[in-house]
């Protein structure tokens, strides 16, 4: 099979034909496990800006929504935009580099992952940016992306049944900034306003919130490397429940060697330097540390019957979002927490195990965390080989946002056609060996999905798609 994205053409220049082709595939075949919609009068209720009401909620499936993924955004080591980074999945190019900065620094290990060539397509002004640290402004470009791509404009957030769920857990990068303009300048009053803002974990949602106009839902939701997983799965269960009719969700994680000085003392990050771009390798049996990275994902969310009737193109189908929390070791996964968030995702869908036709792991190429997934995965597959690989292979750990970017890589194998490899996968381990973990890509794409996502403290996200 031909990757429809060969050639080295330019991508956004050829994105109205992909475009073209991409609504050809997602009217193909059936979508699994159909639910009920409202039969109220929704513009009604939407221009009075009622909420539909907890005991209407309660009277049964008759108001359980569809949730339709709509729209995608990306920055990330792979690229900047959706065609350069499906591109790369394709090819299994690898982000991993070594960080000078952190060499001089005296890192254990420089190895990183970074963004390069950033240039927005929807640049934000010098106001807009005030109160934003960097991976707030791949944030923004990431849900400009996504609302383009569904056909959106701010406007069409301007109504109380739209919002804004993102994950994040830091703005470490920020707070430094302020302590070193205090030690510059002996006075608070000369650290400037911006600051304020930029510090703070929720300055993800406040700034997009204000850009857009948004009058819905509007939050950031901290659960360490589960943050961006547990944005979109809330996201989703509002849209579901008839709280929101769309939500642009994601997650965002900052670059910088300042923000990864302590992880790095504690040895956790892979010192694999003579080969960097063979460093992150989850769950092979050589894997010894993860890879720091980051960016920004964003998704555009929607009611299923609402997308379909304003004509957008519907990329995917959140079917099913599970959670949970170990309750044990707070740097530790168990061996069956992630194992109950999965069950959750299926149940919600009424999805079995043998329907699966992909796992996007969240195996981060830690020794312990991937032999643990693999134990989560052993006990709810079984002896089905569902092919599994982890997209950290080329993009490092992207840590805070990695649930939501998951989304956003598996949903792009599946509009192109293909399912991404594991990179750097050798061998497997008394755990890992039990896996089908993929040695090479699939030239099919992934129809029914898991994508896995855990931080530490415990807390567990898993994510059914569904692709038809």
């Amino acid at each position: 099979m031909d990757c429809p994205l060969l050639d080295g053409r330019d991508y956004l220049k050829c994105a109205p034909d992909l475009a073209g082709s991409q609504v050809e595939i997602s009217m193909k075949g059936k979508v699994l496990n159909p639910k009920g919609n409202f039969d109220e009068d929704e513009s009604a209720r939407k221009n009075s800006g009622q909420l539909p009401s907890l005991a209407a909620a309660s009277e049964g499936t008759a108001v359980k929504h569809r949730v339709a993924v709509t729209g995608l955004g990306i920055i990330s080591s792979l690229g900047n935009d959706v065609y350069t980074v499906a591109d790369a999945l394709y090819h299994c190019r690898s982000g991993v580099r070594i960080d000078d900065e952190r060499l001089e620094k005296g890192f254990l290990s420089p190895l990183a992952c970074v963004i390069t060539d950033f240039a927005p397509r929807f640049p934000l002004s010098r106001k807009q940016r005030k109160t934003m640290p960097l991976y707030g402004e791949w944030a923004a470009e990431a849900v400009f992306q996504a609302l383009h791509e569904a056909g959106l404009t701010p406007e069409d957030m301007q109504n109380g049944m739209s919002g804004i769920i993102f994950g994040n857990d830091s703005s470490c990068i920020a707070a430094i900034e302020q302590i070193q303009a205090l030690t510059e300048t002996k006075c608070t009053s000369g650290i400037g306003s911006g600051h304020v803002f930029r510090s703070m974990t929720s300055c993800l949602s406040m700034n997009l919130n204000v850009i857009l106009g948004s009058k819905g839902a509007c939050w950031t939701l901290s659960g360490a490397c589960a943050s961006g997983g547990h944005a979109v799965g809330q996201a989703a269960d509002l849209i579901r429940l008839g709280r929101q009719e769309r939500v642009i969700c994601g997650g965002a994680q900052e670059i910088n060697w300042q923000s990864m000085c302590s992880f790095d003392g504690l040895g956790a990050f892979s010192s694999r330097l003579e080969a960097p771009e063979e460093a992150s390798r989850p769950f092979d049996a050589d894997r010894d540390g993860l890879v720091p990275s980051g960016g920004a994902a964003a998704v555009m969310l929607e009611r299923y019957d609402l997308a379909r009737k304003r004509g957008a193109t519907v990329y995917g189908e959140v079917l099913g979002y599970g959670f949970s929390s170990d309750g044990e070791n707070i740097s530790v996964p168990s061996a069956g927490g992630l194992a109950r968030a999965m069950r959750t995702a299926l149940s919600e869908a009424g999805i079995r195990a043998g329907d699966v036709s992909y796992v996007c792991a969240h195996a981060t190429s830690t020794p312990v965390g991937d032999a643990m997934e693999a134990a989560n995965l052993v006990e709810v597959f079984g002896d089905i080989k569902v092919p599994v690989s982890s997209t950290k292979s080329m993009t490092g750990h992207e840590l805070w946002m990695s649930g939501a970017s998951q989304v956003v890589y598996t949903t792009l194998m599946a509009r192109h056609g293909f399912t991404a490899k594991n990179r750097n996968f050798y061998r497997g381990d008394e755990l890992t060996s039990r896996l089908n973990i993929l040695r090479e890509r699939l030239d099919s794409p992934p129809t029914v999905a898991l994508c896995n996502s855990a931080g530490f403290g415990g807390t567990n996200s898993c994510l059914l798609l569904s692709f038809s």
